[in-house]
This record gives structure tokens, C-alpha cells and sequence, in this order.
């Protein structure tokens, strides 16, 4: 039916050269963790081989879950456009920002405006925000949502914010009418617990109410550098959560080497079953390789309606422009949330 793959926190941009007033406040400390150890650990061969790995298998979408640059900077988010563009068309890529794309107030047009025909929601799709962004894909609906926001030195917290959070639950509820497999895509995971205090999403407890109250078959996101797998209950059954380790990292660890997730929906009557398997990084070799078998989710088989059936296809179809967003003032959630 449909296949697709998720990735996350390449960190794939290389800040220098800076210039002095860039690394005020909060860059400076993290320029300083990317000189002594982040670009020895985030590595650009371990990134090319996953790409290699990816473009073998064939998915027919890709997302991405975050955290593309290290500071923030805007010549950061034109090296990740420039991947991007590299990686696949924008159809057949969702991208949502991490924490590390909104290190500080900036502006949008020179910062995550830069992706939008990555993110950008289906024609009619959309409201007046960028996000949560819409995207049909056969029987699978992404919707993405930002969780990128500044926070203070030492804190990496994440925040979705009220306006999209009742968005969310009228994306959720059409999509459910219409048959529609839900899958969320945010940047910080959304389970209490699963990350420390100063790296947590601070409305995880709004967040978790939605998606229980409207239902979701699958949430991914990124931001641990750890895969990892828990689940949801919720008003149309149990949804896992699952995250994935950074696409870049060479270590420490083989719990932190890079990986990415295939997906892969199958038919069982008039239900769909989601199956996933991992690829992980080999450094001996410097290639991915399978990560066990292919196993069936803790999501429960989802019915499609009669829309979600005459709408599977092999690829995304191109689509047209992007309706108008309004442009709230950028920097809190609810800014970074809208363009």
C-alpha cells in the first residue's frame, strides 16, 4: 500500500565560519559543544551512507523529525534546503523543526520559512498556520507539528502551543471521518518521562489529551538520539510512539549509533496492518544494515473508508501552491508555529 521512512537530527550543517555577534546568549555555548565534540560525533559520511541506504529502499515519503542545523544560523538552514532539495522532491517530503532550528529569535523567512515546500499543508488542507501541516499520502495523513521554540542556556525544552493544539484535534477528527491512518511527526517526544526536565515538551500532558481524546494510529518524533518505542491509549485504540536515533551519529555507543525506520502498510481486508524495521549504521563497514526482522506495531489495524482505499497510489502525486499563511511574530511556539 504505502511505504515510508523516518529520520531525524542530522545535524547536518556546519556552522563556521561565525561571526562574533552571532554566538550571543545561548550559540555561544553550543558553538563551543560543536568545536569539542558535536562534529566529531555528528558525522557527514555517516549522513551520506544512510541517503545511499534510502535511496536503495525506495520509500515512497520521507520524514524527517528535526533538528537539521546545530545553531540556528540562517546559512545553516540554506545548507539544509540544499539538501533537501538533493534528498527528494517536496512531495515526497514532511519536515518538521527541532529545538536546535530555533536556538534564538529569528526571523522566518531566513530561518525555517526556508523549508516550507517541505511542510507546507495540501491545498485546502491547511488554516491560517504553518502548523500543524497536512499531508495526504495514499491512506496515510502526516501531520506535522512544531515544537521548536527558544528557551534559555542549558535547556533544550519544546513547546506545540494552544492554537495548534486545537488544530490538531480538528485535523485528527476530519481525518478519522475519512478513513485516514494518522500519523503525528513532532521533534520532542510526546510520553512523560522519556526525556529529562530541561529537554521535555512542556504541554506533553495537553498534547497526550488530544491525541487521546481524537484518536491516532502512530506518532514519531525524534530528539533522544535513542530509539525507542512506547505507546498511547486512546479513544480509537493503543498508538505507538516511536523514536529514532540520530541519522548522523557515529556514537558513543551502539545505543546511539544512526538509524532510520521503514514503514510499511499492508492490506488485510478491508483494515491495514503498519509494519516497521530498522536500519542501523555499521561503522566496520560504513554502511546500514537491517537492525532485526520487520514486526507488526503495537498500533491496532486501521479501517479505511472507501476515501482511503481509491486514494492509495505507489507515490505522491505533485501538488499545486500552497494556500496563504498569516505570519505571526516569530520566536515563542505559537510564533515559530506560523509564518
Amino acid at each position: 500500500m504505502l511505504t515510508f521512512a523516518q529520520l531525524s537530527d542530522p545535524h547536518l550543517s556546519c556552522p563556521a565560519p561565525v561571526r562574533a555577534g552571532d554566538l550571543l546568549g545561548k550559540r555561544a555555548l553550543s558553538y563551543l559543544s560543536w568545536r569539542l565534540v558535536r562534529r566529531r560525533r555528528h558525522r557527514p559520511e555517516v549522513l551520506e551512507a544512510l541517503v545511499e541506504d534510502l535511496r536503495a529502499a525506495q520509500p515512497d515519503h520521507v520524514v524527517v523529525t528535526g533538528d537539521l542545523t546545530h545553531l540556528g544560523l540562517p546559512h545553516e538552514f540554506e545548507q539544509a534546503r540544499r539538501w533537501l532539495d538533493a534528498l527528494g522532491p517536496a512531495p515526497a517530503l514532511s519536515v518538521v523543526p527541532g529545538n536546535h532550528d530555533a536556538y534564538v529569535r529569528s526571523g522566518w523567512e531566513q530561518t525555517v520559512g526556508t523549508w516550507a515546500p517541505f511542510f507546507d499543508s495540501d491545498p485546502g488542507a491547511g488554516g491560517a498556520l504553518a502548523f500543524p501541516s497536512v499531508r495526504v499520502r495514499g491512506p496515510v495523513v502526516f501531520v506535522g507539528l512544531s515544537t521548536a521554540r527558544p528557551s534559555a542556556p542549558l535547556l533544550a525544552v519544546g513547546e506545540v502551543g494552544p492554537r495548534q493544539l486545537d488544530a490538531l484535534a480538528r485535523v485528527l477528527a476530519d481525518a478519522r471521518r475519512r478513513g485516514l491512518v494518522r500519523v503525528v511527526l513532532l521533534h520532542h517526544p510526546p510520553l512523560a518521562g522519556a526525556t529529562g526536565w530541561r529537554k521535555r515538551l512542556v504541554d506533553g500532558a495537553r498534547l497526550r489529551a488530544v491525541l487521546a481524546a481524537e484518536g491516532v494510529e502512530l506518532v514519531l518524533h525524534g530528539h533522544t538520539h535513542r530509539a525507542s518505542m512506547g505507546s498511547l491509549a486512546t479513544s480509537t485504540g493503543r498508538a505507538a510512539v516511536i523514536g529514532v536515533s540520530s541519522a548522523s551519529a557515529s556514537g558513543p555507543g551502539p545505543e546511539r549509533l544512526a538509524r532510520y525506520h521503514l514503514y510499511r502498510l499492508e492490506r488485510d481486508g478491508e483494515r491495514c496492518q503498519i509494519w516497521l524495521s530498522a536500519r542501523v549504521y555499521e561503522p566496520l563497514t560504513g554502511r546500514f544494515v537491517p537492525d532485526g526482522a520487520a514486526h507488526p506495531l503495537l498500533t491496532p489495524v486501521s479501517p479505511l473508508s472507501r476515501s482511503g482505499e481509491t486514494a492509495t497510489s505507489s507515490r505522491p502525486a505533485p501538488r499545486g501552491p500552497a494556500p496563504a499563511r498569516s505570519r505571526p511574530g516569530s520566536g515563542s511556539a505559537e510564533g515559530r508555529a506560523g509564518r
